[in-house]
């Protein structure tokens, strides 16, 4: 499910899996894996470079930013955990406008 405007994930359970677009401001939701997540944005028209993956809590308000789709050696990213402060907080923001 791709979201572009403030909505609530709390009837999707205390886990939700996510992948963010940082350029587009959207978000995908709730796929079994962050990369179909990935794809159903890349198949909206966001590039992959731009995606990166996280982990809602709707239920505690929480994130986490670890996914597997966000090691990234080219991008200076070699851990499953975002390590970019900038990126982590542009992730959270736009989480919080459209989930929380």
């Amino acid at each position: 499910m791709i979201i572009k405007e403030k909505t609530s994930l709390d009837s999707l359970g205390s886990f939700v899996k996510v992948v963010v677009d940082i350029e587009r401001e959207i978000l995908s939701a709730n796929c079994e894996l962050h990369v179909d997540c990935g794809e159903e944005l890349m198949k909206e028209g966001s590039l992959y470079t731009n995606l990166w993956g996280a982990n809602v809590y709707p239920k505690d308000k929480k994130i986490d930013f670890i996914s597997l789709m966000n090691v990234r050696p080219a991008d200076n990213n070699r851990s499953m955990d975002i390590e970019d402060r900038a990126i982590r907080k542009k992730i959270e923001d736009i989480i919080k406008a459209l989930v929380f």
